[in-house]
This record gives structure tokens, sequence and C-alpha cells, in this order.
């Protein structure tokens, strides 16, 4: 889903799998309803079609990979359905998932979003420990950046539910992320705060905090799966994992 539909070879077993598992109507309801539906979108894309089946990228897992593909397994489903959105109206520019993202309904977007979120994730074993930057942590206020951790958690667990995980994504897929907020390729964050600190890290600082913010255990390698209201996220200020949550305390 979040990065391409080239690789559809052997998706026909899933597709059989998906047919097999039922043909409930989008519109039914109840939990169980629900996750079978989304994991029918996940399998055969919807109306975006096979070429566009979530699992030819990110896997059956969503797991994603060890290069530039994202994991969505676990991760908020307020947020992940927030992103689609994003990609269909172009505030998030990537053509093979703009082009997904645009066949789909909004409610196969939600469903889809909400499967992988339920999805439970068991991390690989994580990358070297690495050095913490001083920009992870501190920030570097006299530049206007604010320290990763404010965010995203000391160890890269996600603060509040519109600021992701960073912890156990491609230290590739990050470094990337970095690259196109900086290029306004990326732009639905509330005021733009991440395309503002994309702009004043160099490209070695930002290589470097990919990296970093990768290596992090998180919660990881067992989480509970995150459950949130997709509409808070549309209608929140955090939906793009920018702006700094209110302190709770330290």
């Amino acid at each position: 889903m979040m990065q391409c539909f080239s690789r559809s070879r052997g998706l026909l077993p899933l597709l059989l799998l998906a047919m097999s598992a039922g043909c409930g109507s989008y519109d039914s309801g109840g939990p169980a309803q629900f996750a079978r539906t989304g994991e029918l979108v996940a399998l055969s894309g919807g109306d975006a079609g096979a070429q566009g089946a979530c699992v030819t990228c990110h896997g059956v897992d969503g797991a994603g990979d060890d290069m530039a593909v994202p994991r969505l397994a676990g991760l908020d489903g307020g947020y992940l359905a927030a992103q689609l959105h994003a990609y269909a109206d172009g505030r998030r520019q990537h053509p093979q998932m703009q082009a997904i993202a645009k066949q789909m309904t909004g409610r196969q977007r939600l469903l889809v979003a909400h499967y992988y979120a339920a999805m439970p994730y068991t991390r690989k074993a994580p990358p070297p420990a690495m050095a913490a930057p001083a920009l992870y942590a501190q920030g570097d206020a006299g530049r206007g950046l604010p320290s990763c951790a404010s965010c995203h958690g000391r160890q890269g667990e996600g603060v509040g539910s519109g600021n992701p995980p960073l912890a156990g994504q491609p230290a590739a897929y990050l470094a990337d992320q970095l690259h196109r907020w900086r290029l306004s390729m990326r732009r639905s964050d509330a005021g733009n705060v991440m395309q503002q600190i994309s702009l004043r890290l160099t490209a070695e600082e930002a290589r470097l905090l990919a990296a970093y913010a990768s290596s992090l255990p998180g919660d990881l390698p067992s989480r509970e799966p995150r459950a949130a209201s997709p509409a808070e996220h549309r209608a929140g200020p955090r939906n793009d994992a920018s702006t700094p949550p209110p302190h709770e305390g330290e």
C-alpha cells in the first residue's frame, strides 16, 4: 500500500484466500466483519484492483521490508487513514500510492487502515545500537529545531495517536520522508511543521537522524495494537506526526 504495487507475482493464491474468507458487504457491521473486509482490501486492492493490493509491497504481515517500504502493522488506524486521504487529495505525493488511494473509496481506506492497526507486529532483530544524535533528544533551539523525542518518544515509540513510531521503520524510508517534506511533496501535517524542520536539517543530519530513529527499540518486539478514532485524526491538529503534543509531565 504505502510505496508501490509492482510486485504482483504470487498474488493469485492470496486473492483466492480472500475470496474464500467471504464476500460480505463493506457496509456490514461488527468487529469481525470490519476486520474481514479490511483484509479483503489489503489482499485485493479494493477498487484499486489487484495491482494495488497492499500485501504486494507491505507483506501479509504488514512489516514492510528493510529497505524503503514502511511497516503498517500496529500503527494507529486514524493516522493510517489520514495518510491514505492525503495521498488521494495530493497532500502526500508518491505516484503509485496516489494512484492506489484515489481509486479506493473512503470506506475502503478506513477499513484497510484499521485492519493494519489491529495487526500484531513482531520486530526482527534490531539494527546495532547507535549513539544518540543531540538533535534527536534535545533539538536545537537556536535553529528552531524541536527534539524528535518530543513527538516521537525517546525510544521511537511515538507520542500520542498523531505522532507515529519511528522505531522499526526502515532508515531509508525515514530519510526519504524528510527529503519529501523538504521538497513539499508531503504537506499533510498541521502548520507544515515537519517541512520547516526538514529545511533546517543538513543532508548529513537527516541521514543520521533517520538511521538512529530506525535503530531504536520503541515498545517492540511486541505491542498492543493502537485503537483510535479516525474521525479524531481528520479533525485534529496532529494528523501527520509533526506538532509537539501537550506536555503532561516529563
